[in-house]
């Protein structure tokens, strides 16, 4: 039984993405490793941006620096 977990920011994903998100990876299980999809479990975390950190900084932060 595959299990999935994919984290993301919540910044607004939908409904429909996140459905998408869901059978396409159960999808490309089936596809490459020939796995059941009955049995296939994804999971989708959303995290706030103050809890995601990359380089020691809160996304949040990073999301105010101009690029």
């Amino acid at each position: 039984m595959p299990y999935v977990n994919i984290k993301i920011t919540r910044e607004g994903a939908t409904q429909e993405q996140k459905k998408q998100l869901i059978e396409g990876v159960t999808q490309l299980l089936v596809d490459v490793l020939n796995k059941n999809p009955a049995t296939t479990v994804v999971v989708i975390d959303e995290v706030d941006t103050d809890n995601w950190g990359i380089g020691g900084v809160p996304v949040t932060e990073l999301r105010k620096i101009p690029r």
